[in-house]
């Protein structure tokens, strides 16, 4: 490690660490099998160096003792049979194999086979001109086998290094936030490439993310200038690696590898992944926020005209009595009482329209925290009809309880108004003089409400949005007073209690809405 990356570092906006993932194929650790698998490599590099051309130098005496003891074959066979020996050990053992395998098959093939026998001398020109034929074939086909064997494996190795591209970009590719995914970028090089450390650098915020333990290792100067570099920057000497991340002319930082061997192609291929992906996922993020914005705009839009018309009505009237009122007319004490209880029930509504508002906007923020007791089915029930007497006037409830003393764990105040909202708008859209049923059922540790009316039904296209903020049926919409709220209301309350709403309609005949919440058993019946 050079000196350079002892010295203090300055201080950074933050450095992320990300850990290694469990069980992960690719994943290691600095020093993990360090010293043996180094022992081993050197091992088999000696074995390889030295083994492989004493096998061939044995193989070529081995022929030569064969065709001396057993003479089967002239002159120009046993140079060939040298030949394909010569090239079988270069495809084998390399280029310093055949070299050496060609020496010794060219002073056996002159001593023992070219005349003289058993003499260095060769007087004849044309064994000159065959055992110098020998030698430049066997040369030349050595040198032919050792680039082959220097292209397969290169060829390997490229196709190692695109299958662990490949691997990186499912991951990189698949990620949605921008902030995980730069955090992430140096762990997975280093898992995928085998890498001692890798870092990131980004431009935008002057941020820095690490692998574990690689603010050691690569210096943080370093990574900003090579952000500035528009090619791939090799140190051989100190074993690292900086990749450029541009779009276009612009710099957005850069990447430093640590000992990861990687070639100058798969380099700046794997800036150009990172970068995609990390512009990718911003560009994610950034259209999770247009949406939102465009469902905020939506929903203040349809805020609005619900409020707009909602509130006509009851100012109108209430504009209506008072100016009536101050118009110094005629009214007796009956007709000003008339006019003030107009007035009145506008300011009721009114004030019933903003609490259904403040509730609604409470429940979505988590502002509300409720306070979960042991209730009793009954204590429910009796609760929402003593709330709901009023608007009901003299309509019948028809009731189908059988588990009043069943405990639930819920917040009365709260749990009441779900059935409040759904007896109300039974209530709104029943037939005159036909009752609302209430039933419940126990099931898998839930208890089920069920309000059930007999007004005009559902059509099927509607029933997946009846439980949308300020949405109303398209046929009652007009007809109906209302706000669109309550439906909504008693959805985000049966949620917060960990319950479930539901809807079952059929036109002509009505709709049965159900919810429900969850049971409070006693600590020695839980298992």
């Amino acid at each position: 490690m050079s000196s350079k990356s002892l010295t203090p570092k300055p201080v950074l906006p933050f450095e992320l660490h990300r850990p290694r993932l469990a069980g992960h194929p690719r994943g290691r650790y600095v020093g993990d099998g360090v010293s043996d698998g180094r022992d081993s490599s050197t091992f088999r590099r000696w074995a390889g160096a030295i083994g492989t051309p004493v096998v061939g130098v044995v193989a070529v005496l081995t022929i030569t003792e064969i065709f001396r003891r057993t003479p089967i074959a002239n002159v120009t066979t046993v140079g060939f049979t040298f030949l394909l020996a010569v090239l079988v050990g270069s495809a084998v053992g390399g280029l310093q194999t055949s070299i050496l395998m060609s020496l010794v098959a060219a002073l056996s093939y002159d001593y023992y086979f070219i005349p003289p026998v058993d003499t260095w001398n060769i007087t004849d020109p044309q064994d000159w001109v065959a055992l110098s034929a020998f030698l430049i074939t066997s040369g030349v086909g050595s040198t032919l086998s050792a680039w082959a064997r220097r292209q397969t494996k290169e060829a390997r190795h490229q196709r190692r290094e695109a299958e662990e591209l490949y691997d990186l970009s499912q991951r990189l590719l698949s990620a949605g936030d921008a902030l995980a995914l730069c955090n992430a970028i140096p762990s997975d090089i280093v898992d995928a490439f085998r890498a001692r450390a890798a870092a990131l650098f980004l431009t935008d915020g002057q941020t820095l993310f690490y692998s574990p333990g690689g603010s050691h290792q690569i210096d943080a100067v370093d990574l900003k200038t090579s952000a500035g570099y528009r090619d791939v920057q090799v140190e051989v000497e100190k074993g690292m690696s900086f990749v450029p991340l541009r779009m276009g002319i612009n710099s957005i930082g850069s990447i430093g590898i640590a000992d990861a061997g990687l070639s100058h192609a798969t380099l700046e291929a794997l800036g150009s992944l990172v970068m995609i992906a990390i512009e990718r996922a911003r560009a994610i993020e950034q259209v999770g926020k247009i949406e939102a914005l465009r469902e905020n705009e939506r929903l203040k839009a349809a805020l609005l005209d619900a409020i707009t018309h909602e509130f006509r009505t009851p100012l109108t009237a209430m504009k209506v009595s008072v100016t009536g009122m101050l118009s110094n007319l005629e009214f007796d004490r009956e007709q000003c009482r008339d006019l003030l209880g107009m007035i009145d029930e506008g300011c009721d509504r009114i004030d019933h329209l903003v609490d259904e508002v403040s509730e609604m906007s409470q429940l979505e923020s988590g502002e509300i925290q409720l306070e979960f007791e042991r209730h009793s089915v009954n204590d429910l029930i009796e609760a929402a009809l003593a709330d709901c007497s009023g608007s009901l006037g003299s309509r019948r409830i028809e009731r189908g309880i059988a588990n009043k003393e069943v405990a639930i764990r819920a917040d009365l105040y709260w749990a009441t108004k779900i059935l409040v909202h759904l007896i109300n708008n039974a209530n709104l859209y029943s037939t005159r003089g036909e009752p609302i049923t209430l039933r419940t059922e126990t099931k898998n540790g839930f208890v089920f409400f069920s309000v059930a009316d007999h007004g005009p039904g559902i059509d099927p296209t509607e029933v997946g949005r009846i439980f949308e903020k300020f949405y109303r049926g398209n046929e009652h919409r007009c007809r109906i007073q209302g706000t669109g709220m309550g439906l909504p209301i008693a959805k985000a309350i049966a949620e917060a209690h960990g319950g479930t709403v539901g809807l079952t309609s059929k036109v002509g005949e009505g709709s049965v809405f159900s919810f429900s919440l969850p049971i409070d058993r006693p600590l020695g019946a839980r298992s």
